[in-house]
């Protein structure tokens, strides 16, 4: 290493008078000993962190759509556990030309007081000339008369 040392002569006189630049030398340690670990090392290491952190966004991905699959259909315009689709099951009555999902334990009792709870007779009546059955299965899509 050099620096660069001013000094000022006092035996020189002239007309202008500037400083004298002289060089000086440094001497150091030969060898500046590096502190940590080694570069191969630290890369390594940053390399298993690198991997780490894509494991874990590829396994929060994957949570994130096991979560959005766990939702219940309606949220994607599928059947609520009331048998109707998202968009009709606030209404507590089935009205003339929608469709109803069977649900378990349905029957066509159960499905008449849903559609008239006044005269549920008469609105069993209509479903069975519509289905031409009596029964009912679980998941069977029926239109309402």
């Amino acid at each position: 290493m050099a620096a660069v040392e001013v000094s000022e002569h006092e035996e020189r006189e002239g007309p202008l008078e500037r400083p004298h630049l002289r060089l000086v030398t440094f001497e150091s340690s030969p060898w500046i000993v590096p502190q940590g670990r080694h570069v191969g090392e630290r890369r390594a290491a940053r390399a298993r962190m690198l991997k780490r952190r894509r494991r874990t966004l590829v396994v929060l991905a994957i949570l994130a759509g096991l979560v959005i699959l766990a939702l219940p259909g309606v949220a994607f315009g599928g059947v609520a556990s009331s048998g109707l689709s998202s968009d009709l099951s606030g209404n507590a009555t089935l009205a003339a030309g929608m469709v109803y999902v069977v649900q378990p334990g349905d029957s066509l009792n159960s499905i008449a007081r849903k559609m008239d709870p006044a005269d549920a007779s008469r609105a069993r009546e209509s479903l069975v000339r519509e289905l031409d059955s009596s029964v009912v299965v679980s998941g069977e899509h029926v239109l309402i008369p």
